[in-house]
């Protein structure tokens, strides 16, 4: 079974043929400028007895094919050598007649060959083996002679640069590290009660959230070889490869010992076993299972460590998270409002801020944010205030920078007719003011109407006031109410639906499912579970579907529900901006002229909102029921696009 081969070798390939063309090439010039300079003009071999004859020749030089004499004088013509095929088979004794001294020279035959072509060819191989070889082996570029080894990459001691303090936000992950880090310097403390090193510690978690970087954190506090690689850097297009990298990986750890392995994407390599459809994949299986023994086999005296890392657990191998091989699994998720504080202040050191910069408050309003994400927020800030000519990065750059990644880059030269543009403000406003008008929702910080990204014509920015794990059943459905008010704002004005509400819908709907389904929380259906949420760090990636574990009588009796929960959402969006359609037309307006507002206008707004006595009422479609708790998961993003 042929896998796809690695780059590294196609690149290898390229350099071995341009290499043997040049070469070749070169050799060839070279022997035909060597013959072209050795070619001399032949006289008629009359010419040259009658030099003898005349005795103007001091001597002659005799080879296998021609006959040079050398002249005591240069002729008419100013040559010192006249050269002539050699015709007399018994030179000698013809030459003996004009008593001229004569002596034979050896021909070029195989010698010249020699010579000319195997001697450099050689030369060329022996410089193909260790100019350019060694070139491609440093920079990762292998052949067949090193087809089975590993490209770990292997750091010594504290080359990784990085420590625990370079790495904020996941204080638990660091503290179940650091006893590996203890394991590694102290086995003897350790080993007094019985207690053995962990063999493999799995790091799991969203994209972003500084697995790989904690693993070179790891090496670098304990101060051992530290061998990194890749998931997929052990499946080749030959079969038996990927093992024979697993059996050298370990054997230079073993060599290296006290060592850290460190498997970054370990989901390439360890995937569960029978899930790559009809006929298998044999390669993949015998790395895996090549896998499986080195982390059985090992002796876990000799202190060697693996570190796996992965954003889809749930895809592994069940004998690869057994005890005795991943013996700790370390959750690194995104950090909350402390940990977002502490890593904005790590990215933020080499960066010049404003007086105005509170770091927590700009943490507050990136809720949801990883690690990576935080490092792009403070890049970003710090080019838009470069892009400016400030001498420093600003609040503003950083709220600048949150709008650019939460809702895109903003597309001013997208021009929106006059009605298009009305509808987008209304729709927007509608949003905002449901928003405003409900107690349990985060406040609105910014409405615009320039477009952004590849398809937001508006936006509307939600900033949550503090980190929300848990969520009510009145608290998702005033957050339906939220999504839906830019229809239910249309409608209101316009009397027609538009296709901006696409989004909203989609995630409404989601919603409505999830409290009826999920949570027990529609009185009707009752407190079961009908559907199970299948976790994944990656959003938007599809773990496999379930079959339906209910009858078609409760299948529709879960479709009336949610559509009763969703069109109640309406209602309750609708008659809000009922009784404030005078406040929504002039904030329309108002934001159809300034194209955003922001906390200081939409304060104002707000102001004339509660000055009209919108009285919130949140419609039911059933009796009420308790307040379930929900989790965060379900909550949809802060940000309403159109």
């Amino acid at each position: 079974m042929k896998g796809q081969g690695a780059p590294s070798d196609r690149r290898q390939a390229i350099w071995n043929a341009a290499y043997v063309v040049g070469a070749v090439l070169l050799l060839w010039g070279a022997n035909s400028l060597w013959h072209e300079a050795q070619v001399v003009e032949v006289v008629p071999y009359s010419d040259l007895e009658q030099a003898l004859a005349a005795g103007r020749v001091e001597r002659v030089v005799v080879t296998d094919r021609e006959l040079r004499a050398v002249l005591k004088a240069p002729d008419a013509a100013g040559k010192r050598v006249l050269t002539a095929n050699r015709v007399e088979p018994d030179v000698s004794a013809w030459l003996d007649k004009f008593h001229v001294p004569y002596s034979r020279e050896a021909g070029s035959g195989w010698l010249s060959q020699l010579l000319g072509w195997v001697l450099p060819s050689i030369a060329f191989l022996a410089v193909w083996y260790f100019m350019i070889r060694g070139l491609g082996e440093r920079q990762g570029v292998t052949g067949l002679t090193a087809i089975g080894k590993s490209h770990a990459k292997v750091m010594m001691e504290r080359s990784t640069g990085v420590t625990f303090a370079d790495v904020a936000g996941v204080d638990e992950a660091k503290e179940e590290l650091r006893e590996v880090v203890d394991f590694l310097k102290e086995p003897g403390r350790y080993g007094r009660l019985g207690a053995r090193i962990p063999k493999g510690v799995l790091l799991v978690g969203p994209p972003g959230t500084g697995k790989t970087l904690l693993a070179r954190a790891l090496a670098g506090e304990a101060g051992v070889a530290f061998l990194s690689t890749n998931g997929a850097e052990f499946v080749e297009m030959f079969v038996g490869v990927g093992a024979a990298r697993v059996r050298d990986l370990f054997e230079t750890a073993r060599r290296s010992a006290p060592a850290i392995i460190f498997i970054d994407e370990l989901d390439a390599l360890g995937r569960a076993r029978g899930a790559y459809g009809l006929g298998g994949h044999d390669e993949k299986e015998q790395t895996l299972n090549q896998l499986l023994a080195e982390m059985d086999g090992f002796d876990p005296s000799v202190g060697v460590i693996i570190l796996g890392a992965t954003n889809r657990p749930e895809i592994l191998d069940p004998a690869l998270l057994r005890a005795g091989r991943f013996d700790r699994q370390v959750l690194v998720d995104r950090p909350d409002l402390k940990g977002r504080t502490d890593v904005l202040a790590v990215h933020a050191r080499k960066v010049r801020l404003a007086a105005d910069v509170d770091l927590a408050k700009v943490a507050a309003m990136t809720a949801g944010f990883a690690g990576a994400e935080l490092a792009n927020l403070v890049n970003e800030a710090t080019l838009l205030a470069t892009r400016r000519g400030a001498d420093a990065v600003t609040l503003a750059d950083f709220t600048a920078a949150i709008e650019r990644i939460v809702a895109g880059l903003e597309k001013r030269t997208r021009v929106l007719n006059a009605r298009e543009r009305a509808t987008v403000a209304l729709h927007e406003m509608g949003h905002a003011l449901v928003a405003m008008a409900l107690p349990g929702t985060d406040p609105v910080q910014k409405v615009s109407v320039i477009p952004r990204g590849i398809s937001a014509l508006g936006y509307t920015i939600q900033r949550p006031t503090e980190d929300r794990f848990l969520m009510g059943r009145d608290e998702m459905q005033e957050r339906m109410a939220v999504l839906l008010g830019g229809r239910a704002a249309e409608m209101l004005v316009n009397r027609l639906p538009s296709t901006g509400a696409a989004d909203d819908l989609a995630k409404a709907s989601e919603l409505a499912r999830a409290l009826v389904t999920r949570y027990g929380m529609d009185e009707a259906l009752g407190m079961v579970a009908y559907e199970e949420e299948r976790r994944t760090f990656l959003p938007g990636v599809a773990v496999g579907l379930e079959p339906r574990r209910y009858s078609e009588a409760t299948a529709r009796e879960i479709d009336c529900a949610v559509r009763a929960r969703v069109q109640a959402a309406f209602e309750t969006a609708s008659g809000i901006l009922q009784r404030a359609r005078p406040v929504l037309e002039r904030a329309a307006r108002r934001l159809l002229d300034q194209e955003s507002l922001g906390e200081t206008e939409l304060a104002e707004i707000r102001a004339e909102l509660g000055a009209a006595s919108v009285a919130p009422t949140v419609a039911v479609p059933a009796a009420a029921v308790p307040a379930a708790a929900v989790p965060a998961a379900a909550m949809p993003p802060a940000t309403a696009r159109r």
